[in-house]
């Protein structure tokens, strides 16, 4: 054989490697514990956020449940607001509030969603937590893996999986506690007195959850988030990112505690990788920005912690920008943070005081399509309309419907007063007749106002009416 052949004979070998490196299975990460200003940060952020999931469902407001999402009834408790399906347009405002917000903190400081305040984060932080009670520290789990099967680690693996799947059927619970009364649901539970899709539904929400924060973990970060994919994309060189001083860190290599960067010729990163080790995705931030970069700073944490020790400056791994890292200025001021900022605001105080002014009844009118008019024996021009009226408020209403526009016109409606249940739809069919005489213009303007009997309730709106062609 040559040695122009050897190349290509090393390349062939080579080539088993990379389709194994491609499609290898999933190595387990052993994210190391780490203590910091974010660190701190973090729990109290996913505390906070466990604690309002798991306490509001049991809050009470005038003897009712807080907050509940009750389907059957088509009733939806927000503490003193009640929101019907017609109320949809709310929901959809601040699902756009939502996707507003998170577009202006991703191009304002990156990932803070991913890092703080995610479920899957929050939950696999819970998980790692557990995880370390039951099987020690991060060398510890390692070595406990590595271990053949005894009764030691049988012992712990058992535990270690009862507590998660308990706490993750205990959210799923949870879950289902926002759409049924959770005091009525937990005593089901006892007595398993539950229905088929309110036990579908805790297992189903229970098992998501110990299977994504479980077993999945970074892997729903790496391949199951659009998230992760289209960040970039709000990325500018302005944005806050968690970067690593390339140019105050190389080269690495180990030293002795206190010795300087610069008496042996390397830079400050002393190469001890526990940046790598605390990364709850398992990368290298020196190796820059990547998309599987959840945010979360643990690495700031164990590098300036590891700085610290040696005696050197702080922010080795630090938030910053590229500007920044080029030592430019960085401008928190830009077009695209102000557009976004403009945009939520207003969005948001629009929801505030729409929430706000919006009425307890609401009055649809629909016009008879099968004919614009018909002329009545008594020669007078007639409409016709459904009228759909939709009762928003606590208690059962009745009501007075009037009409007004045309001088002389006549109102007929089954009967004089419309009785509505609470969150009631009620269709009433009305005409109206108008002497021709009358009528100046074909199309003519009419105003229905429905009046609450006993109350100050009480709406208008507006409809047409339709005459025949003047002059014919």
């Amino acid at each position: 054989m040559t040695d122009t052949q050897q190349p290509a004979a090393n390349n062939e070998a080579k080539k088993p490697s990379i389709d194994q490196e491609l499609y290898q299975k999933r190595q387990k990460i052993y994210p190391r514990q780490v203590h910091g200003l974010f660190a701190t940060l973090r729990i109290a952020g996913i505390s906070t956020l466990l604690g309002f999931y798991y306490i509001i469902p049991w809050l009470m407001w005038d003897g009712r449940q807080a907050i509940l999402f009750d389907l059957p009834e088509r009733k939806f408790y927000i503490l003193g607001l009640i929101f019907w399906p017609q109320d949809f347009i709310y929901l959809t405002m601040m699902l756009v509030i939502a996707a507003l917000s998170l577009f202006f903190f991703t191009a304002l400081a990156g990932r803070l969603w991913c890092g703080y305040a995610c479920p899957q984060t929050v939950y696999t932080e819970v998980f790692l937590w557990i995880e370390r009670m039951v099987e020690g520290t991060r060398s510890q789990q390692m070595k406990l893996d590595k271990s053949p099967a005894n009764k030691t680690k049988v012992s712990k693996k058992v535990t270690k999986h009862f507590i998660w799947l308990t706490f993750s059927l205990f959210t799923g619970l949870t879950f289902v506690g926002y759409f049924t009364p959770i005091r009525e649901l937990s005593l089901s539970v006892i007595n398993l007195g539950l229905g088929p899709w309110e036990w579908f539904w805790i297992f189903f929400y229970g098992f998501a959850t110990y299977g994504n924060a479980g077993w999945l973990r970074e892997q729903v970060c790496f391949y199951m988030c659009p998230y992760a994919r289209f960040q970039s994309a709000m990325f500018d060189k302005d944005t806050l990112v968690i970067s690593y001083d390339d140019k105050r860190g190389e080269p690495r290599g180990p030293r002795k505690r206190g010795i300087a960067p610069e008496t042996v010729n390397k830079g400050s990163c002393i190469d001890c990788s526990i940046c790598v080790q605390v990364c709850p995705t398992g990368i290298d931030i020196r190796e820059g920005l990547q998309y599987q970069c959840i945010g979360c700073a643990a690495c700031i944490d164990a590098c300036d912690d590891v700085m610290d020790k040696m005696g050197y400056e702080k922010g080795l791994i630090k938030y910053t920008t590229e500007n920044m890292m080029e030592g430019k200025n960085t401008d928190f001021k830009r077009p695209r943070i102000i557009v976004y900022a403009l945009i939520l605001t207003g969005i948001t105080i629009g929801t505030i005081i729409a929430i706000s002014m919006r009425s307890p009844i609401e009055l649809d009118i629909i016009r008879d399509r099968n004919s614009l008019f018909r002329e009545t024996g008594m020669g007078m021009i007639e409409n016709v309309y459904t009228l759909k009226v939709i009762n928003k408020d606590k208690s059962a209403h009745e009501y007075t419907l009037s009409a007004e526009g045309i001088e002389g016109m006549k109102l007929k409606l089954p009967k004089k007063q419309i009785y509505a249940e609470s969150g009631a739809v009620v269709e009433v069919p009305v005409s109206i007749e108008v002497d021709p005489e009358l009528l100046k213009q074909r199309t003519s303007e009419i105003f229905f106002k429905l009046d609450a009997i006993n109350s100050d309730l009480g709406i208008t709106e507006e409809a047409r009416f339709l005459g025949p062609r003047l002059g014919r």
